[in-house]
């Protein structure tokens, strides 16, 4: 070979000028491995060997960015795969094809989320694979990610422990179906061992005097918003979760009850009080909308009930107060009254009492 050099050090590389034509030098240690210096300046690392008899180029990369050194020994992990009978760009070839993260985010919420969870549900799981999951790791390979990166991923979210354990069971699952669907191998879930954060439980009860300023609040923006009204309303006077109100259809309002055929934790009854029910009878009905809660758009429901209750809770002066306290409230209340905490607890559709105000 022409253009040899004794050996290709950083110095050497660097002394090497563009004559107007593009030039390798050949490294005088290792045969085959040399520089190609382009007509711009330009210097990329090369290798140049047979596989299964046919001659091959290999571009390993630019010089800067990568080390004399560097490409050494890239180099010689290629030669070594050449004399097994194996062309590296083969295999590159087979894992640029294999598929990312991203990817099985998408098949998660397209084949499995729809038919295995409720909408509530479907909601968070998507909020986790696209705003924490995908920009961290989704552009790498399914059969790639390994314990260390969910443990940084999980890390990175430290300053939200709830949603970092959330994230984490969500990733869990995915990784799951990933054995099952064959994109990786069995008991390979890279998620195992990886200790979630505690979790400090957070209790919030209205006060009598805090019920009854939401109440005022709650009247002044019946015009402004009624079905967001509505619903925090029967959150109020019922206890039942987000999800059973936003989703609740007219053929499980009866008389004095609401019947949930298919709750969090199966089937209940919820008792319908006096004032449940004037809210109840007080609101349209549409014409082929089965929603009890009517949405902006003709046959819907309404989908976003944590911006209105942003607005409402700022005027009522009760910033720190989440949708989900409203239940914590039904719940106080019920005990102030002299309800027992099994009762409540079937009020609230627990199965344990022990979760009565956690869920």
């Amino acid at each position: 070979m022409a253009n040899r050099i004794p050996k290709l050090t950083r110095r050497a590389v660097e002394a090497l000028k563009a004559n107007g034509a593009d030039t390798v030098y050949w490294d005088g240690e290792l045969t085959g491995f040399g520089v190609r210096v382009r007509k711009s300046g330009r210097k990329n690392y090369v290798l140049q060997t047979r596989v299964r008899g046919k001659l091959r180029w290999f571009t390993i990369g630019q010089h800067g960015p990568v080390t004399p050194d560097e490409a050494r020994v890239a180099a010689l992990e290629i030669l070594a795969q050449a004399k097994a009978g194996v062309d590296p760009r083969d295999a590159d070839a087979k894992r640029k094809a294999e598929p990312v993260m991203a990817e099985l985010g998408r098949r998660f919420l397209e084949e499995y989320v729809p038919t295995h969870c409720k909408p509530s549900t479907q909601g968070e799981y998507r909020r986790s694979v696209e705003l924490f999951i995908d920009p961290a790791i989704g552009e790498m390979r399914i059969a790639e990610v390994e314990r260390k990166d969910i443990a940084k991923l999980h890390f990175d979210l430290r300053d939200k422990p709830y949603q970092a354990n959330r994230t984490l069971g969500v990733l869990s699952k995915m990784f799951s179906l990933a054995e099952v669907w064959g994109l990786r191998s069995d008991g390979s879930n890279p998620c195992r061992h990886v200790k979630r954060y505690k979790e400090n439980k957070r209790e919030r009860f209205l006060s009598p005097e805090e019920t009854e300023r939401l109440g005022e609040v709650l009247r002044e923006a019946k015009s402004e918003m009624p079905s967001a009204v509505a619903a925090l309303r029967l959150l109020l006077l019922t206890g039942c979760r987000l999800s059973e109100i936003q989703f609740l259809r007219w053929e499980y309002v009866k008389d004095d009850c609401i019947e949930l055929p298919d709750a969090k934790t199966g089937g209940r009854i919820v008792p319908l009080g006096p004032e449940a029910r004037a809210v109840l009878a007080d609101l349209p009905r549409e014409d082929g909308n089965p929603w009890v809660i009517l949405g902006k758009l003709p046959g819907t429901h309404l989908t976003d009930l944590q911006r209105p209750w942003r607005r409402i809770r700022a005027r009522a002066g009760l910033e720190d107060v989440r949708i989900h306290d409203l239940r914590h409230s039904y719940a106080s209340r019920a005990l102030a009254l002299g309800e027992s905490l099994t009762m409540i607890g079937k009020l609230l559709g627990h199965t344990q009492v022990q979760t009565m105000t956690c869920s």
